[in-house]
């Protein structure tokens, strides 16, 4: 199953993608959120589906197209899990798990308009798969167990400035990682039926001009690796996304400029969607 939530920031209505069809989630579920994810929520959206109980939501094709989760409560994120992007970053590939965090307040709708941070000169764009947890995943015993508690998957541009990432980080990443609107998600997630997740294609384009082109099969650390590895840290709850990590051809790479205003980004991931943001000035 594919869903999506579309219409004003904070107002948003879940929703069934069907082929064609957008049906309307509300007799099921007042959004796609942490209780959805970890309840019976996609069994019972299924259900009602195949009973054809699901209307058709109307006009769904002039509304703004959200995040396909509701905030999440964390946004976790791989870092340098290409070895082709780690060496662009001049790093050699990583031995044990990179892990930063994301302010939860920078996800935004995946066609939203992106504010380039006042003082900004290094804005940066990454295209990533993202894991979206449905069920409390914590010491799990091996990577075996790690697709139980996936609800499913999502398209993200893990936006970076890297001035502040990098040269006055203090060490610490996240500082360049969580301006506002500065992790567009979606268009949809989709259930792991949906796709393999684990060999898809993902792109990214500046300007109609190419830049990324990879798959996940090139991930260093694979999606059930990233989710079992950071379960005997922390505890992934519900509804929380976590980011994979970015293939080559960002501008750290110093063969393609940094964003300024004007410009647009698109990214897509095969089965997941297409995002387009145009980036202004804050």
């Amino acid at each position: 199953m594919r869903f999506a939530r579309l219409g004003d920031p904070g107002s948003e209505i879940p929703v069934l993608l069907d082929g064609a069809r957008t049906l309307d989630l509300r007799g099921v579920t007042r959004d796609i959120d942490a209780a959805f994810l970890a309840g019976d929520g996609r069994e019972r959206a299924g259900e009602a589906l195949e009973a054809g109980e699901l209307p058709e939501l109307e006009g769904a094709d002039g509304l703004r197209i959200g995040a396909p989760i509701a905030r999440p409560g964390a946004v976790y994120c791989i870092g340098m899990n290409y070895a082709a992007h780690a060496a662009e970053s001049g790093s050699a590939p990583p031995e044990h798990l990179v892990m930063f965090m994301k302010s939860p307040n920078t996800v935004i709708g995946p066609n939203d308009d992106v504010a380039i941070p006042r003082g900004s000169t290094k804005t940066d764009w990454e295209v990533e798969l993202g894991i979206v947890i449905g069920r409390r995943a914590s010491a799990l015993d091996s990577p075996a167990d790690a697709r139980a508690h996936i609800a499913g998957f999502v398209t993200a541009n893990d936006l970076s400035e890297r001035d502040w990432q990098l040269a006055v980080s203090g060490g610490q990443w996240s500082k360049g990682k969580s301006a506002p609107g500065f992790c567009p998600t979606g268009p949809w997630l989709a259930t792991p039926d949906e796709l393999d997740a684990d060999d898809v294609r993902l792109r990214s384009f500046v300007n109609g001009e190419p830049r990324q082109d990879s798959r996940t099969g090139d991930l260093i650390f694979g999606i059930d690796t990233i989710v079992w590895q950071l379960s005997q840290y922390l505890a992934l709850d519900p509804g929380d996304l976590v980011l994979t990590g970015t293939p080559e051809g960002v501008a750290l790479s110093g063969r393609f400029p940094y964003l300024g205003a004007g410009d647009v980004v698109e990214i897509e991931i095969d089965g997941l969607g297409r995002q387009r943001q145009r980036y202004v000035d804050a």
